[in-house]
């Protein structure tokens, strides 16, 4: 189910930079996210997989109270640093349909857009959770039939080889992916994070949260 990770920058173009020194591949830019104060690359990791460099966009200043975390996560990122992922459900007015019957307080649908460099106007609409342990379980994500996906015309050449999830109390965790149907590698750690792999022509980047 995971649609992509989302590296967090402090600065676009150093994210962009440390990307490409450790890979190979040179992430392209996306767009902005209005309303999100943030801006964003993108390069493809497979099929229907790509990763999301996150940064703030210097040009917004209001920022709603849902992206006030993140948008401070990323601020605070002085090195490119995994800061979440999104899984995709397919239908997801009906994942919303599902999370209510089972009690689990949400977010959205929330609809979301940002227009591409060649003037594509992309759009989605997301459900996030109200507490995603720590920032361990994902955001889901469904997009509009008429917007490609972004792993499908990014630059290519990396592929996620290891994505995990670390947290101390694997039961509970585990139990939730399941009742949420995710399907993910649910590690023993001492601290709650996500961990990814990532093969480029220049060789393996290790990222963690």
């Amino acid at each position: 189910m995971l649609d992509h990770i989302l590296v967090g920058s402090n600065d676009l173009d150093h994210g962009i930079a440390f990307l490409e020194e450790k890979t190979g591949v040179r992430a392209v830019f996306g767009g902005v996210h209005p309303g999100r104060g943030t801006r964003n690359a993108l390069l493809s990791l497979g099929q229907r997989r790509y990763l999301e460099i996150i940064a703030p966009d210097p040009a917004q200043t209001l920022v709603p109270d849902y992206g006030v975390t993140l948008l401070n996560m990323i601020k605070a990122s002085t090195t490119p640093t995994l800061v979440g992922w999104s899984a995709h459900p397919g239908d997801i007015e009906a994942l919303a349909q599902k999370l209510k019957f089972q009690k689990i307080k949400f977010d959205g649908p929330r609809a979301g857009s940002r227009q591409r460099p060649d003037g594509r106007l992309l759009k989605w609409k997301t459900v996030s959770l109200d507490d995603d342990h720590n920032g361990v379980l994902p955001f889901f994500i469904e997009w509009d039939p008429a917007s490609p996906h972004p792993s499908t015309d990014t630059p290519a050449g990396c592929e996620l080889e290891r994505f995990a999830i670390v947290d101390p109390d694997t039961v509970t965790i585990g139990k939730l992916c399941a009742q949420l149907g995710i399907d993910a590698p649910v590690e023993k750690g001492d601290a709650s994070r996500l961990v990814a792999r990532i093969r480029g022509p220049k060789g393996m980047l290790e990222l963690t949260s």
